[in-house]
């Protein structure tokens, strides 16, 4: 009975322990993902690493204080406890020294365990990421949609191959815009787009000629300016995802930016398998042309559709584009 007792109380005292175990992990260097699970806990950070450290530099841990996003905090000394409370606690902590010069930071993220809440949407029932690429070159971009209440930026991006068995480095440069991903058999590098909504990636060790054995695994980290932070995955061939760029467009004459394409009155289709240039006849009552592409033998994505307006010379009744 008495150490029924004990067990109790030593849980009110150890709540994170006892009540509400959490994982957390390093993103990048001094950046900390906590994973939460919607109750009450507290995540230490320290701002030298260990006791033998503050002693080596000869500082009173007293003096040591701290901050979140730039408010002094109460809390003193080398280590500090994050509360946290569903998906509160993120945030950028700085520790500082007596006189006020910044020792140490560590931004802490949070990653919900289960949330109805996202980050990113879907759009027209697709997936959170879409993903296309021009040919068979190795390069692909994906992009995506935020919520119009949580807008964030690219946390961190990593791409490999799935049958890259080594470990992968991913680290960006100096601007967080450019990112590598490397290792004993794969290397890819991307680029976030200047919008945010979107990043470009190099498959730099891809044949464009010789079929491919193994899926690309893309995994992108997104994170809110409310410090929260989601991971949205695809996995595909670059045959799945070949989606051709426009065909050449006429706009001379234009005077409206509809797309005729779309209109509900739309009527005959052709679908032609040719590589040579073919050429078909076009009624007179034709008002446009809409045409689009795609890899008839890798059943590709159809391209986005091109349309050319047909006007008439009001004199002699002739068809112009």
């Amino acid at each position: 009975m008495k150490l029924l007792v004990c067990s109790i109380i030593m849980c009110a005292f150890l709540q994170v322990s006892c009540q509400n175990p959490r994982s957390y992990w390093t993103l990048l260097p001094n950046i900390l993902v906590v994973e939460v699970d919607g109750s009450l806990g507290e995540q230490p950070l320290s701002c030298f690493g260990s006791p033998e450290e503050v002693i080596r530099r000869n500082n009173n841990s007293q003096d040591i204080f701290w901050k979140k996003n730039g408010v002094e905090e109460a809390q003193r000394g080398n280590s500090y406890l994050v509360p946290l409370e569903e998906s509160l606690g993120g945030g950028n902590y700085t520790c500082h020294s007596k006189d006020g010069s910044l020792v140490n930071h560590t931004i802490v993220l949070i990653q919900e365990d289960k949330t109805k809440k996202r980050i990113l949407v879907k759009t027209d029932q697709e997936d959170y990421l879409r993903c296309s690429a021009q040919n068979y070159n190795g390069e692909f971009h994906c992009s995506w949609t935020w919520h119009r209440s949580r807008v964030g930026k690219v946390a961190f991006i990593k791409a490999r191959r799935v049958s890259d068995n080594s470990d992968i480095q991913c680290s960006p440069d100096s601007s967080h815009q450019h990112w590598t991903c490397s290792s004993g058999q794969s290397s890819f590098s991307c680029s976030v787009d200047e919008s945010g909504h979107g990043i470009t990636c190099l498959d730099e060790r891809h044949c464009p000629y010789a079929e491919e054995s193994k899926k690309i695994d893309f995994t992108v980290y997104v994170r809110s300016e409310h410090f929260l932070v989601e991971n949205y995955s695809k996995h595909f061939y670059l045959s799945e995802i070949v989606k051709p760029d426009k065909i050449a467009q006429l706009k001379r004459g234009w005077k409206r930016c509809d797309n005729p394409c779309a209109h509900p009155k739309a009527t005959k289709t052709w679908t032609v398998q040719s590589t040579d240039i073919c050429q078909f006849e076009v009624k007179r009552k034709a008002k446009a042309v809409c045409v689009r592409a795609r890899d008839a033998l890798g059943y590709s994505q159809w391209s986005d559709w091109s349309h050319f307006r047909l006007r008439r010379d009001k004199k002699n009744k002739k068809n112009k584009h």
